[in-house]
């Protein structure tokens, strides 16, 4: 067993491009020693702007021997009837290199066939590493990749070295004229020279000593330090923090190869700027730091991370303050451009906007919602209907101004302050801004009930509205969105526990394009089922078990609070002793009754015991059960119905159901329908069958 260690050392890379690079390198590796044979110990990648490194502790130094069969024509085919070898044997013995002879017979499902035995004898790892390692270049995927020199190979920026040891001997290969060596380099410009290292440990302590961090979660928890460092020392005991912004700090990590921080400052007056369009500025354009007070409004410094030391810090700071006060001044223009409008004067101006060319403008779809909110709020939250509304119609407004076209994040946010500085009411502003949330699948959700409700109005419309036209995500093509949309639709309502019927809210919204929908037909079907799949994922993917899920949603989704509520009653009771057996029985009864639907049982046909004894538990656990289904109380619902598992089980042992008289056979398949139907109140248990 021995260490190999691989670094591609190149000019720099793009900061999103690495860790998606270092994860492939690692799944990659995996893959090429499992076909291989090759059993490997701990495999880590490291990285930063100039280099993607690999080390795999404990490769094995040899692949195993191995023996392969290779399957010939049928045994009836290679031999005739006095057992002398066909041209079919002859030739497939010929293509496998062996004799005749040597053919052996093999038993497969499909008969007797003739297999050649190959004894394969392992390779030494070090001879299978180069076309590995070159082959791992050659494959790694970039979102953009280039050519450089007179190479054709493509790579995100030209390969400078290669650092390859196994075992601490280098591996031979050469990339276009790349050869591959034991050195590495250090940092460009404080430490440049060529290091030659031994293996992975001694790798990173070399690395540091010529000022690079190799490591990028050691290189992340420097970049924190340093941030914080420096705002220490600038503000001095003023209870300053750094604004650190997780995705910022990802972001920087990749960026440089070793943090040195610069705390700048900016004038006061560009204070005047909501704090989002301070905190967007610096970190959008800039990937500056913000920086607060001890009562946790923004102070007028920031935070600039370099990659290399600076002697001249004054120095430093002054460019970046130049730099993000030019910045700082077109968003303090566009700010006070803004407020020559109001966002109600701005909404005209929609008709200028195209939602979808078959679909209208936003202007349209901005009635749309506002009509849809209403219902809405007349339904969840009655007293809310007229800010509801209100929020709905002016929701769009803000992208209309030079703050949002300037930055395009900031939608939503600008409308929430500019309906504030217009004198709207505070529910219409915070509902313009929390429509749009959540902006990703983890992201915060509307904390008012009128976020909520235009929140949901906006996304059912545009999810009926494409669909309405065909245009549905296929494969990893998805323009509209459409699966964010209708994810954000179940968390919205999943959050504040919202109950209602999407089924009516989509068909609500279909008739609120009127004609514009041409393609109407099943679009509410096939839109309740998309959510539907989105639904489930998300579920399985929080770890509910995936046929406990369909057991809830085979029998209906609609109300997906009340959906949720089946499901969390179904993954409850499946433990309990008696429900695997109920399930199975459930299974069984759904399979006798198929296309059965009457319920009504004749008592004076009911003449076994077993089927008298079905028949009065039934009743009784659908008086039991009923207050509690029409009260969501489906564990306590289930608990009754577990009451029933005794009376079927004696059903099944004495009652023969395809009885020859067909009115008792009818009667007998109504009583068993008559079960299942109260059982499907829940879910199709019969799904849960196996799992149970």
């Amino acid at each position: 067993m021995s260490e190999l260690l691989f670094e591609i050392g190149t000019e720099e890379i793009p900061a999103g491009y690495i860790q998606p690079a270092l994860q492939f390198l690692e799944q990659a590796v995996c893959k090429q020693f499992e076909a291989l044979g090759l059993r490997c110990g701990q495999v880590r990648t490291v990285g930063t702007p100039r280099r993607l490194t690999l080390a795999v502790a404990d490769l094995q130094t040899r692949q195993p021997d191995r023996r392969v069969e290779h399957t010939g024509p049928a045994k009836k085919a290679g031999f005739d009837a006095d057992g002398n070898p066909s041209r079919a044997a002859l030739g497939f013995a010929r293509s496998r290199g062996v004799a005749v002879e040597e053919l052996q017979v093999t038993v497969t499902p499909k008969g007797e066939y003739l297999v050649a035995v190959e004894d394969i004898k392992g390779l030494e790892t070090k001879a299978l590493l180069p076309e590995i390692l070159a082959g791992l270049i050659r494959d790694l995927p970039f979102p953009k990749s280039m050519r450089w020199g007179r190479g054709q190979i493509t790579f995100a920026r030209p390969i400078l070295w290669l650092l390859a040891l196994y075992g601490g001997e280098v591996v031979d290969f050469s990339i276009e004229e790349t050869k591959s060596g034991a050195v590495t380099r250090g940092h460009r410009f404080m430490a440049p020279a060529e290091i030659t290292v031994t293996g992975f440990e001694d790798y990173l302590e070399r690395l540091r000593q010529h000022s690079v961090l190799a490591d990028p979660v050691e290189r992340r928890a420097a970049v924190i330090a340093e941030v914080s460092r420096v705002v220490a020392e600038r503000a001095g005991n003023e209870g300053a923090e750094p604004v650190l912004d997780e995705k910022l700090v990802d972001l920087v990590t990749f960026l440089v190869e070793i943090p040195w921080g610069i705390c700048g400052s900016f004038d006061e007056k560009f204070l005047e700027l909501p704090e989002e369009v301070l905190i967007t500025s610096m970190r959008e354009h800039q990937k500056y730091f913000p920086v607060t007070g001890s009562d946790g409004r923004l102070l007028p410094l920031f935070v600039a991370v370099n990659n290399t030391r600076i002697a001249d810090r004054e120095l430093a700071a002054n460019g970046h303050q130049r730099v993000l006060r030019a910045r700082l001044e077109d968003g303090l223009f566009f700010f006070h451009q803004d407020r020559k409008k109001t966002l109600a004067d701005r909404r005209a101006d929609l008709a200028g906007i195209i939602f979808q060319n078959k679909l209208g403008t936003v202007l349209d779809k901005s009635g749309r919602i506002a009509a849809l909110a209403a219902e809405l709020a007349r339904q969840l939250e009655p007293q809310s209907e007229a800010d509801a509304v209100r929020a709905a119609a002016l929701a769009k407004c803000d992208l209309l101004t030079e703050m949002v076209g300037e930055f395009p994040s900031l939608q939503g946010v600008m409308g929430r302050e500019y309906a504030l500085i217009d004198g709207e009411n505070e529910a219409v502003a915070l509902a313009i801004h929390e429509h749009y949330l959540p902006v990703r699948a983890d992201g915060d959700l509307p904390a008012t009930m009128v976020g909520a409700i235009v929140g949901i109005a906006d996304r059912i419309d545009t999810l009926v509205g494409c669909f309405g036209i065909g245009e549905r995500p296929t494969g990893t093509t998805d323009p509209f969105g459409l699966r964010r949309q209708a994810l954000g639709l179940l968390h919205i309502i999943q959050g504040r526990n919202l109950s209602l019927s999407l089924r009516a809210l989509a068909g609500k919204a279909l008739a609120g394009y009127g004609e514009a929908v041409v393609l109407a037909g099943d679009t509410v079907d096939q839109v309740l089922d998309f959510i539907r799949l989105r639904f489930e994922n998300d579920l399985i993917a929080a770890g509910t078990r995936p046929e406990v899920i369909m057991a809830a949603t085979a029998v209906a989704f609609d109300d997906v609070v009340e959906c949720q509520a089946r499901i969390r009653a179904l993954d409850n009771i499946r433990g309990r002793e008696q429900f695997p057996v109920l399930a199975g029985s459930f299974k069984r009864i759904r399979n006798i009754i198929k296309d059965n639907r009457q319920t009504a049982v004749d008592e004076t046909l009911l003449s076994e015991g077993a089927e008298k004894k079905l028949y009065a538990t039934l009743k009784a656990v659908e008086d039991q059960a009923g207050p509690l289904l029409r009260n969501r109380k489906y564990d306590r619902a289930l608990e009754v119905m577990l009451q029933m598992k005794e009376p079927v089980d004696c059903f099944f042992d004495d009652v023969m159901v395809m009885a020859d008289d067909p009115a008792v056979r009818q009667n007998r398949l109504n009583l068993l329908t008559a079960f299942g139907d109260l059982v499907l109140k829940v879910g199709d248990i019969s799904r849960m069958y196996q799992a149970a």
